[in-house]
């Protein structure tokens, strides 16, 4: 059976990220998926990596948590929005404390590239923002797409990763809301 760790990266605790994190959880788990949610509000974590990789500071509960879900994950779905231009700080914290040497990545002495600790597993970026998606794309270049799908989760072997995103949010209508919910929907229950 797919086991599925949906990570809801937006720290509020009501938000349309959390609507969309648990309709997908959900449908996924009607479907017969085994899922598993990560919600970055209920966590009580130092999301600083004081020391860089030099020094390792103790991982917090949540953080263990995270770590093992994580490692028994085949596929995980991040449902975050974009503030300036990149994840909240929150979920930046956890990237930085659990994907670390090591654990998600390797580099080897005579390698160029690092070895890809995290290979058999897939992805999904659900994003939210409020720009709309084709200036996000043209004009900024999509930089928390990229940092998230390509410097974080490529580069420690997920794939593929996948994107769905959600636009111009802060001017959406109730109507158009719900057009996203029933697409996230469609992708849990495809575990997708």
């Amino acid at each position: 059976m797919k086991r599925i760790l949906v990570v809801n990266g937006n720290p509020k605790e009501s938000s349309l990220c959390r609507s969309l994190a648990e309709t997908y959880v959900e449908a996924a788990a009607n479907s017969g998926y085994d899922v598993h949610v990560f919600h970055i509000s209920d966590c009580d974590f130092n999301p600083v990596l004081n020391a860089g990789y030099e020094s390792r500071l103790q991982l917090e509960d949540s953080l263990c948590t995270f770590k093992q879900e994580l490692e028994q994950a085949d596929h995980v779905v991040m449902v975050y929005p974009v503030w300036w231009g990149s994840v909240p700080a929150g979920l930046k914290g956890l990237l930085d404390r659990v994907f670390l040497p090591g654990f998600a990545f390797k580099y080897e002495k005579d390698d160029l590239f690092p070895k890809r600790l995290l290979k058999g597993r897939s992805a999904r970026l659900i994003i939210t923002m409020d720009t709309p998606v084709w200036y996000y794309k043209l004009v900024y270049g999509s930089p928390a797409t990229k940092m998230m799908k390509r410097t974080v989760l490529e580069f420690c072997g997920f794939s593929p990763v996948k994107v769905t995103e959600f636009g111009n949010v802060i001017k959406s209508s109730e109507h158009r809301r719900r057009k996203w919910i029933t697409e996230v929907e469609k992708l849990g229950s495809l575990g997708l």
